[in-house]
């Protein structure tokens, strides 16, 4: 019996005690963090907002097992934000569109969350009406035409159903409901509601596709209400796909159980609070970026150079090598070496530990 099936649905309950400690702590942490980041710079604090929110959108797709392109998705960002980051890159149209979703989520969090906003969030995440090769039901509840919602795993013939969720002719009556209880006056600290909300939304999965990104946007905006402030200094969706496998399996606990929800929330606390310190990460990415940038403020540097210290700066996945800065300067291998030349003389490079035709360069920081 899955959880919406018991008579007691949706009411969630738990165990206050249980949950008392961690969700202090977890109050205690998000204060402490937005503290310090008040006291930096406006610069520096927009720095720390752009990266975070790059990495809530890169790794919400991922954990659905889409690759977005980094640049793209900290260009399309930085437009939207008004954010001068040099020259940006066009973006394609679903980097557009979960970028869109992710900022209305945090910076319109005091709207209200109506079936027609998330309507609009479900049309951005797929523009073309389909997930892949397979044509979708867009802006619109499912309607199970090809058959139940089942969360499944594992070859064909040997699926593994891990959760089967309401029937479509539920959906709209259930939503009804989630959306009523979210919307009314706050009864509970907004951080058990974050919790409580991503779980309700994902159990109730009333879309074809897209569940997941829209129920962490959901949490997202819930914890943006908590700190009463559209800026986001960690990411809880990276968090989240650290931890995948755990993410899952409680999931998957939680949906057959019955209504006393105290272990999600147990888990869901523990995660959050695991996000908050993985800033302290973004809060070092920024400051070095800022202080490598005031020692080369006085370099004579080209357009190419600016660029891919830039790409190397924001955490540039690999090693970079003659080859791969002339393809990503768009310029020729001569010119790329003279580039590279000219960094290691200035301090502002170095070569990597292997040589030869392996040689690779990092910065000098």
């Amino acid at each position: 019996m899955y959880i919406w099936e018991r008579p007691a649905w949706p009411v969630l309950t738990w165990r206050d005690a249980s949950i008392a400690t961690p969700l202090a702590a977890v109050r205690h942490d998000q204060g402490r963090l937005i503290g310090r980041m008040e006291s930096l710079g406006f610069k520096l604090r927009e720095e720390a907002v752009l990266q975070t929110l790059t990495q809530d959108v890169l790794k919400t797709s991922e954990i659905e097992g889409e690759a977005l392109d980094a640049t793209q998705v900290r260009s399309s960002l930085a437009r939207r934000l008004g954010i001068d980051i040099g020259a940006l890159p066009p973006t394609d149209r679903n980097v557009e569109g979960i970028v869109e979703v992710m900022l209305d989520a945090t910076r319109n969090y005091t709207a209200p969350l109506t079936a027609e906003r998330l309507f609009g969030w479900h049309a951005a995440l797929f523009p073309t009406g389909r997930s892949g090769m397979t044509r979708i039901r867009v802006g619109d509840w499912r309607d199970d035409s090809s058959g139940p919602m089942q969360v499944v795993s594992g070859p064909f013939g040997k699926e593994r159903i891990h959760y089967a969720a309401p029937p479509a002719e539920r959906v709209a009556a259930e939503m009804g409901a989630f959306l009523e209880w979210f919307n009314a006056p706050l009864t509970m600290d907004p951080v058990i509601k974050a919790a409580l909300a991503h779980l309700w939304f994902v159990t109730i999965h009333p879309f074809e596709d897209g569940n997941g990104r829209i129920a962490r946007a959901i949490a997202d905006l819930t914890l943006a209400r908590s700190e009463a402030s559209p800026q986001r200094f960690y990411s809880m969706s990276a968090q989240i796909q650290i931890e995948r496998s755990d993410y899952y399996d409680e999931l998957e606990r939680t949906q057959k159980r019955a209504t006393d929800v105290t272990d999600w929330l147990t888990w869901f606390l523990a995660c959050l609070g695991r996000a908050i310190h993985g800033a302290d990460g973004v809060l070092a990415a920024v400051t070095t970026k800022t202080q490598f940038w005031e020692r080369a403020a006085a370099l004579a540097l080209n357009e190419r150079q600016i660029k891919i210290l830039n790409r190397l700066l924001d955490g540039f996945e690999g090693k970079m090598t003659s080859s791969k800065w002339a393809t990503i300067a768009k310029c020729s291998q001569d010119t790329a070496n003279r580039d590279i030349t000219a960094l290691l003389d200035l301090g502002l490079l170095r070569k990597g530990d292997a040589g030869g035709r392996s040689t690779s360069y990092e910065l000098a920081l």
